[in-house]
């Protein structure tokens, strides 16, 4: 196992971020192979969210009443028992106050010497602009990874998500229509807003787009390894989904025409911002 038990305090030097249903699952995987690499074992830490987007701080509680279980039953689904410190680090994440940095740098304190702790967080994208400025004061020479998928791939992909979640099926194509309105399919597809306050803070971070994982993974994670500077590695399940949508649930062409006519928009700014090629494959 990848641990330190005596391991200190220290801040994430890479953050993880991005659009939701963009590939961020598949890349922590792969970055949980990398013995340079550290990510704690529930991947995402929503720290920073939780200081500056309030409406968050509801489902992130649950994350954290939630997460810990889920890792004690990964171990025993697979036979593999639980180490010890690592029960105990689950422990003590969430116990006492929370949600202040020293709290934020103890969930890195694992993390090897040899080993570049990243906070894998793709909701971190929708900070604030005082948000983004409070990272950039705090994690001055962090390194992002921003991933980007077409808007009304993950738009679509989201609402399948949500749907399966809620156990709801639109009827009708009045019914699809109304579901493709709601704002909450827009947040985080909103490149326009939040791509120019992280490039801001941070010019050199890494953006990456979503149809190359699946074109070419290697090539992605030689991408990253150059980014990070760390090492290359043979990694396990290059090409292999992580979540990937089941079967149906599919929005009809009025649903999808819908979408395509409210996120041109955000195509319109990649291509001006990214430029074609890039854009070409985000999905």
């Amino acid at each position: 196992m990848n641990w330190d038990p005596d391991g200190q305090p220290r801040k994430p030097e890479i953050l993880g971020i991005g659009a939701q249903k963009a590939g961020t699952s598949w890349l922590a995987q792969m970055l949980g192979q990398h013995p340079q690499i550290w990510i704690p074992p529930f991947k995402e830490v929503q720290y920073f969210n939780h200081l500056f987007i309030p409406e968050h701080r509801r489902w992130i509680g649950w994350h954290y009443r939630n997460k810990p279980q889920e890792v004690r039953e990964r171990h025993k689904r697979r036979n593999i028992p639980l180490p010890p410190e690592l029960d105990a680090y689950l422990d003590r994440i969430i116990s006492g106050k929370m949600f202040h940095n020293q709290w934020y740098k103890r969930i890195f304190a694992p993390a090897p010497a040899i080993a570049q702790p990243m906070d894998f967080t793709p909701e971190y994208s929708t900070l604030p602009p005082e948000g983004v400025d409070y990272v950039a004061k705090f994690l001055p020479k962090a390194r992002i990874i921003y991933l980007i998928r077409h808007p009304v791939d993950r738009a679509v992909s989201q609402l399948r998500m949500n749907l399966r979640r809620e156990k709801r099926t639109p009827a009708t194509v009045a019914d699809w229509m109304a579901e493709v309105g709601n704002p909450v399919l827009f947040d985080r597809g909103d490149y326009a807003s939040y791509l120019p306050r992280w490039r801001e803070r941070y010019p050199d971070m890494l953006i990456l787009p979503f149809g190359r994982i699946a074109r070419d993974p290697g090539a992605v994670m030689d991408q990253v390894e150059a980014y990070l500077g760390i090492g290359p590695f043979p990694y396990m399940n290059l090409r292999q989904k992580v979540f990937a949508s089941p079967e149906g649930l599919n929005p009809p062409p009025e649903a999808i025409e819908a979408l395509n006519r409210r996120l041109q928009p955000q195509l319109d700014f990649l291509a001006d911002h990214m430029g074609e090629a890039f854009t070409a494959e985000i999905r």
